[in-house]
């Protein structure tokens, strides 16, 4: 249809932007692209902000990658170390060896830093901890050239062209980075976004076609795409669901379900994934991509089409059968390098070394369960438990003990056990919330993080609708990307209390034994046998004086010499590769068709999602 109408240009935005990294990308030689990226090969792991286990890129790929650096050979134990620099307490932060915390402004600074200690300088940062940790890790980073990987969650196309720079000085292009095999889920450019609103707004375009994308609700500027889009002619959306931008177009012409459409998708460069209709559309749908063959001129429906279309690069019908049937193609590809080039980096360094921070900044995040909000109407992940704070059915401002301090917020025992809690208006320009606060360990002293994927418009449905506030408008473009942080944050106690369910509030065990046992490699390897050591330990503590068999000794089951079948149910977790994304729990949800109980219920403790 591009072809047919010349002046039709196609624009693409992310929700949450990876344009930094795009941009950084084309600057460094590597080509307007996102490389694949190998964690389970690399024995030292860096990370400046970027939650690759819980919403970072493509975590689930990333996590099955880290588990195998931590499975634990007992003959030869070894494992892949984990460094984690952040503003606010990720999932993925939670799992680190080891933890430093920053100002959100501050990443490119420790990024250039630790770019600097790998040259054999001195790391110039304000904080004596966090320079400590810069030195350790640039040392252990340099001590494995090749099998180390640094990489990065800002926006910032500056401090992605630093990141590339470490990542060429340690090696990781072609080993635990690679360029022969880009990936396709992140293609927005921020700039093109903007530019685009800046033309609905002087009455250039005609036509706005909207699919797959909900500007009014995501974008920093919502607000202004809204008003901009009355002044476009012709709005269609092709959405699914009468979602914030879809409700202000002037013609809907939903799309079926992907359950109910053909079509295929290219994870990455290597792969092509192939969709098929499980079941008839059962709603007056029509594939936005037959609206597109119409209007350019073919008579052809999108199926037909897409048929076709296979059929004659595959080279026969039988080999279009044979593709739907392994459900994708692929072809192999070989590790590659690409061509670093170090352009920019002198004016890199310098643009983010004069960003020092000051005051209080906000941070936006993702949660695991919403992500970015499209799919809030799902009342399983707005009832599934945080990872790091255990709420549910609510966003909430993330602040450290010392700004709780600040405020003048008690952390005493009602703190801990009741579910109401301080709520506080925070301020940025013209932007305006108030949002209950939880007080959390490990959190910059002087940073607020709010989830986005909160307060939906109630046209997306009642499970939404109503639940927590919008958090996209703190996010802000600064004429080349989108920042997901803001400083100048003004924020005060208003007195309110609102009431926070979450499933988990007391997190010590009171000096009593872990019922998980943790050690250190370090001390593994000096003790390999601790563990067992233990068991016996508590078989002698508790197993006197019976005949110390667990099995008939600890089970609510028949003796299991007297009972006349066998039970085969059972549970076996990994703890060294359980990362804590909560997906076990949806799945039990799904597969046994397990009730959501609501708000209300989650603050009585009849909480369904029981899995911790």
């Amino acid at each position: 249809i591009i072809s047919k109408y010349a002046g039709l240009r196609h624009v693409q935005y992310d929700s949450v932007s990876y344009s930094g990294m795009l941009l950084a990308n084309e600057a460094s030689g590597l080509g307007k692209k996102l490389p694949s990226y190998n964690f389970g090969a690399a024995k030292v792991i860096v990370s400046l902000g970027a939650d690759f286990l819980g919403t970072w890129l493509s975590p689930v790929e990333f996590a099955a990658g880290y588990a195998k650096g931590r499975k634990i050979d007992e003959k030869n134990p070894s494992m892949s170390k984990h460094y984690q620099f952040e503003a606010s307490l990720s999932m993925t932060g939670a799992n680190a060896d080891e933890r430093f915390t920053h100002r959100p402004s501050q990443t490119g600074i420790v990024a250039a830093a630790l770019l600097g200690a790998l040259n054999g300088n001195a790391a110039s940062v304000p904080d004596a901890k966090l320079a400590a940790g810069i030195k350790k890790v640039a040392a252990d980073l340099a001590a494995h050239n090749g099998e180390a990987l640094v990489v990065c969650g800002s926006n910032d196309k500056n401090v992605q062209l630093i990141v590339n720079a470490i990542n060429d000085k340690i090696g990781a292009n072609g080993k635990t980075i690679d360029w022969s095999s880009t990936v396709n889920y992140r293609a927005g450019i921020d700039s093109e976004m903007n530019d685009l609103i800046a033309q609905m707004e002087s009455g250039a375009v005609g036509t706005l076609l909207i699919y797959g994308a909900n500007p009014v609700y995501t974008w920093a500027e919502g607000a202004r795409f809204s008003a901009a889009l009355k002044k476009v002619k012709l709005t269609v959306s092709f959405s699914a669901k009468l979602d914030e931008t879809t409700s202000l177009c002037e013609y809907v012409l939903p799309s079926p379900h992907f359950l109910e459409s053909w079509g295929d998708a290219a994870p990455n460069s290597t792969t092509t994934c192939f969709i098929q209709p499980t079941i008839y559309p059962l709603f007056k749908t029509r594939p936005f991509q037959t609206s597109l063959l119409k209007w350019s001129g073919q008579g052809t429906d999108y199926d037909e089409y897409f048929k076709n279309y296979w059929t004659t690069k595959l080279g026969s019908e039988e080999a279009y059968f044979k593709a739907l049937q392994d459900g994708l193609t692929s072809k192999a590809s070989t590790a590659s390098a690409g061509s670093y080039n170090s352009a920019g980096l002198t004016e890199a360094i310098a643009a983010v070394s004069a960003n020092k921070g000051a005051g209080t900044e906000l941070v936006i995040y993702q949660k695991t369960s919403i992500g970015t909000g499209a799919q809030a109407g799902n009342p399983w992940l707005q009832e599934l438990p945080d990872p790091v704070t255990k709420a549910t059915w609510d966003n909430y401002a993330m602040i450290s003990i010392a700004k709780a301090t600040e405020l003048g917020i008690k952390l005493n025992s009602d703190y801990e056990y009741y579910p109401e809690k301080p709520v506080v208006e925070i301020t940025v320009g013209k932007n305006k919330v108030k949002l209950p606060v939880l007080v959390i360990p490990g959190m910059n002293a002087d940073t607020i993080a709010v989830a986005v994927g909160y307060g939906r418009a109630e046209s997306i449905g009642v499970t939404a609708a109503g639940v927590g506030v919008n958090a996209y408008p703190f996010a802000s473009f600064n004429g080349t990307t989108v920042d997901h942080h803001v400083a100048g944050v003004t924020v005060t106690n208003t007195g309110e209390q609102y009431k926070i369910a979450q499933t988990q509030k007391h997190n010590s065990y009171e000096n009593r034994k872990e019922v998980v046992r943790e050690t250190t490699l370090a001390s593994f390897k000096k003790s390999p046998n601790v563990l067992p050591e233990w068991s016996k330990e508590l078989s002698r503590e508790y197993y006197q004086g019976t005949d110390s068999s667990f099995r008939s000794n600890a089970t609510l089951y028949p003796d299991p010499n007297e009972r006349t079948h066998e039970i085969h149910w059972g549970m076996s977790i990994d703890m060294n590769s359980c990362t804590g994304c909560s997906a076990c729990v949806v799945a039990c949800h799904a597969e046994n068709n397990v009730p959501v109980v609501g708000k209300r219920e989650v603050l009585r403790y009849h909480d369904m999602h029981w899995l911790r």
